[in-house]
């Protein structure tokens, strides 16, 4: 397990790049699919343990803001990382590990690439700006940088409260920490 930082090229204020990808609810997904005033777009998966160690903390998010949306989006590749595969993504959404809004399967990586996603976790969270959704936070979730760590501080919190009442995040973008995402091919 390596260590990696998050380093996307989106800025605030950038429009999510479009994707459409298949749920584990059996839909597919695009941007259009969410109406919220924000979402929380958060690159993962399920055998890298600084993604578990966060799997709370986005469940009770998208249990607790009706007006936010959060999406995970499983990029890694399922053939080296079995665990990973879009089966065990239902399994863990069937047996309540994973209760996002939606959980994504990027087959490809190419929606990962898009964003310029790198580890798991990486989140993008995103204010509904008309029929657009712009960048307004890129980081962390928490203060907690390894697996074992209990947070102090909700990064994403803040953000998310931000971006809900109207008002710019004050919260700085810091570079999200965890697995390298497993490309396909790699």
């Amino acid at each position: 397990m390596v260590a990696m930082e998050s380093d996307s090229e989106l800025d605030r204020g950038d429009a999510a790049p479009a994707f459409e990808l298949p749920g584990t609810d059996g839909e597919t997904h695009s941007l259009a699919s969410f109406d919220a005033d924000a979402l929380l777009v958060v690159f993962t998966c399920n055998h890298c343990p600084y993604a578990k160690a966060k799997f709370d903390l986005l469940n009770d998010l998208a249990a607790e803001y009706d007006d936010l949306a959060v999406v995970g989006i499983n990029p890694n590749d399922a053939d080296e990382y079995p665990d990973d595969s879009f089966e065990t993504m239902r399994e863990r959404v069937d047996d309540g590990t994973i209760a996002y809004d939606a959980y994504l399967r990027d087959e490809t990586s190419a929606v990962a690439d898009a964003y310029g996603a790198v580890c798991t976790p990486d989140p993008f969270l995103f204010g509904r700006e008309g029929d657009e959704f712009v960048l307004r936070y890129h980081g962390r979730l928490d203060d907690a940088l390894n697996p074992d760590d209990e947070p102090t501080e909700y990064y994403v919190r803040d953000a998310v409260d931000a971006v809900l009442a109207g008002e710019s995040v004050a919260v700085p973008d810091r570079p999200s920490r965890g697995c390298s995402i497993k490309w396909p091919g790699e």
